[in-house]
């Protein structure tokens, strides 16, 4: 089994800043579930030496950590870029959790991927396919577009396997690409009882959440920096810039913020401040 161990002594820290184990309260919305904002970072603020490219920054300890994480939470939302690039399991592999050690499913994350045109080409085959008919993880709910129509092939491997697709309005930048209205899609997972979901990734998804309309929507915030410098043209953390009355200010701060040393990483844990 390529289970990972997350001793209890390692979690401390970690319990302020995740979801009740109840499932009720502490989210900043009665009606949103408690929103995780959680992801692997350079020196230079970079998740990936380029878009599309797997990129490994956490070492083994925090590894294990972002598998605990996950198995706080009742999903794990990654957009449809990291699906394509990484062919993910999107499940929690820590000692103990359903399939690792435990019967069912207790401690596995429902995978939420984003893919307004639907153009992940999964297939029975693909690993999350894979986990789920081995019971060690769950089939992924896909978030597509309320005007995309799925293939009929791909909406079949979904549905016996326990997952399903979720149409929502999507909006269109004024680049031509899409914008997700996050209220809607979080009141869409509450709805499906899930009451805290982690959102790892990738750029494109993080930065849209870090955005000033979106701040107010995430309750906890943890970074794990890896001692290392990716180098120009990767793909960067960095929310749009604040103009007010013609001045640029800060897109914006933690606040309550620890710092935890975790082997050769960091661990940063805080949430964003309230304007």
């Amino acid at each position: 089994m390529d289970s990972l161990d997350f001793p209890d002594h390692d979690r401390i820290f970690l319990e302020p800043h995740l979801p009740p184990k109840n499932g009720d309260g502490k989210a900043r919305s009665a009606s949103l579930p408690f929103t995780t904002l959680t992801f692997a970072t350079s020196l230079d603020s970079s998740l990936a030496l380029s878009p599309g490219t797997r990129t490994v920054l956490s070492g083994p300890q925090s590894k294990a950590m972002t598998h605990y994480l996950r198995s706080r939470h009742d999903a794990i939302l990654i957009g449809v870029g990291t699906a394509v690039a990484d062919n993910p399991g999107l499940n929690c592999r820590v000692t103990g959790v359903g399939g690792y050690g435990s019967e069912g499913l207790t401690g596995q994350p429902r995978p939420i991927i984003i893919d307004p045109s639907a153009r992940w080409e999964f297939t029975a085959q693909s690993k999350i396919f894979e986990l789920a008919r081995k019971g060690r993880g769950r089939a992924p709910f896909i978030i597509t577009a309320a005007e995309t129509v799925p293939p009929s092939a791909q909406k079949e491997v979904l549905e016996q396997h326990g997952g399903k697709f979720i149409a929502l309005p999507v909006g269109t930048t004024v680049e031509g690409t899409h914008r997700i209205d996050w209220t809607a899609l979080l009141e869409c997972l509450m709805r499906e009882g899930l009451k805290s979901v982690m959102i790892e990734g990738g750029g494109s998804i993080i930065n849209s959440l870090l955005e000033p309309s979106c701040q107010s929507l995430i309750d906890s915030v943890i970074v794990t920096i890896a001692p290392t410098w990716l180098g120009q043209g990767g793909v960067i953390v960095s929310p749009q810039r604040r103009v007010e009355n013609g001045v640029v200010v800060p897109a914006s701060r933690l606040t309550g913020v620890k710092w935890y040393p975790f082997g050769e990483d960091v661990v940063l844990c805080g949430r964003i401040k309230d304007d």
